[in-house]
């Protein structure tokens, strides 16, 4: 990895994290579907698709992958809502949590991916 590497990862991992961060305190409540955690992540989601679906230099990719992306997402988050979802008794909405997450999550990655192709293909015909 060299430095402009380094300082595009840096660059986009601040811009994800606050990202992530003024999206959960918008959107999450207190106590229920963590609405917010799950925008960012289905966010990320096809953000990496869309930036993998592009014919983009490592540079950009390093930028809206590791960086953005990388910093958005958060698995770490997604689990700990499940778990004080599940610990307060609300076990259907908690498997809900998860199901919605990874399916859409998944879905939203080929999304990106196809979108991003497609756009290419677009600009070459032009």
């Amino acid at each position: 990895m060299n430095w402009m590497t380094l300082a595009l990862v840096c660059i986009g991992g601040f811009i994800g994290a606050v990202s992530r961060y003024w999206i959960a305190q918008k959107w999450n409540a207190p106590k229920g579907f963590p609405k917010g955690t799950f925008i960012a992540n289905l966010a990320g989601s096809v953000l990496i698709g869309l930036v993998f679906g592009l014919p983009l230099s490592i540079w950009w990719k390093a930028l809206g992958t590791t960086g953005i992306a990388g910093s958005l997402t958060t698995f770490s988050t997604l689990t700990k809502e499940w778990w004080e979802l599940w610990r307060s008794g609300q076990k259907r909405l908690a498997i809900l949590y998860l199901l919605l997450t990874y399916g859409a999550g998944i879905s939203l990655v080929y999304f990106g991916y196809f979108l991003g192709g497609s756009l290419f293909d677009e600009l070459k015909r032009e």
